[in-house]
């Protein structure tokens, strides 16, 4: 891998690693109360690998419900992900087999925004800046769950000092990166609003797919906006007419 794009990678992932730890331990500290062993806990983030996914999962776990309910539930929260590496083909078409398993496997929301973004600069996806990005926050989620599990007991009641608005506050960040983007504003309001009707009539997690399937067929009803002109087909033009 090229070290210059790892280093670079571990750098950008290195404020989202910072910003997520207080998750990952809140995870740990909330699987710990609902009954999972630190072992437990610390697998579930290794595997499952997504902060909304495995907060909805110790609490279906918490109420006895059915594995294949939870693993149902589990599923509509990151149906989400199949819509990330739609969008993400394009940049890493390069990439080897079992590159795109681990690319995909370590796709979570702030890693889909960087690449996205990065992708849409001009610059190259590589999977050395992607696999460095992914890494620095990847292990320190498991080792702040870990922590949050030992620890878990002096925190007490989350929602007492607000913990529980950080897992919001983050995804409304995280939107708010693509504000500039034409429509935005259309299809975040149909997505909000079909999102909680959703949460009301139907319930959760399904809100969350729901909501997201709205925002979708919005924006693919509405119009393509305006292509900017080809400014080197125009001067390759200018050129011709000059001859």
């Amino acid at each position: 891998m090229n070290r210059a794009d790892f280093v670079e990678g571990l750098r950008g992932g290195f404020a989202v690693a910072l910003a997520s730890a207080p998750f990952g331990a809140l995870f740990g500290a909330l699987a710990v109360e609902n009954g999972m062993s630190l072992s437990e806990a610390a697998f579930m983030s290794a595997t499952v690998y997504a902060g909304a996914s495995q907060m909805v999962g110790i609490e279906l776990f918490g109420h006895n419900v059915h594995a294949w309910l939870i693993v149902l539930s589990i599923l509509a929260v990151n149906f989400r992900h199949v819509l990330y590496s739609a969008a993400m083909a394009r940049y890493i078409g390069q990439f080897t087999p079992v590159q795109k398993f681990f690319t995909f496997f370590l796709l979570v929301d702030p890693q889909f925004a960087a690449a996205v973004k990065r992708g849409e600069s001009g610059l190259p996806v590589s999977f050395a800046w992607y696999f460095g990005f992914a890494i620095i926050i990847y292990v320190p989620w498991i080792l702040t769950s870990v922590a949050g599990g030992l620890l878990g007991g002096f925190i007490g009641d989350p929602k007492a000092i607000g913990l529980d608005i950080l897992l919001p506050a983050y995804f409304l960040g995280i939107v708010l990166g693509f504000r500039k983007r034409d429509s935005f504003l259309p299809v975040a309001l149909v997505s909000a609003v079909a999102s909680v009707l959703a949460y009301r009539y139907v319930g959760s997690p399904w809100h969350v797919s729901l909501g997201a399937a709205a925002g979708i067929v919005l924006a693919a009803l509405l119009p393509l906006p305006p292509q900017a002109p080809d400014l080197e087909a125009g001067a390759l033009q200018s050129e011709v007419h000059e001859v």
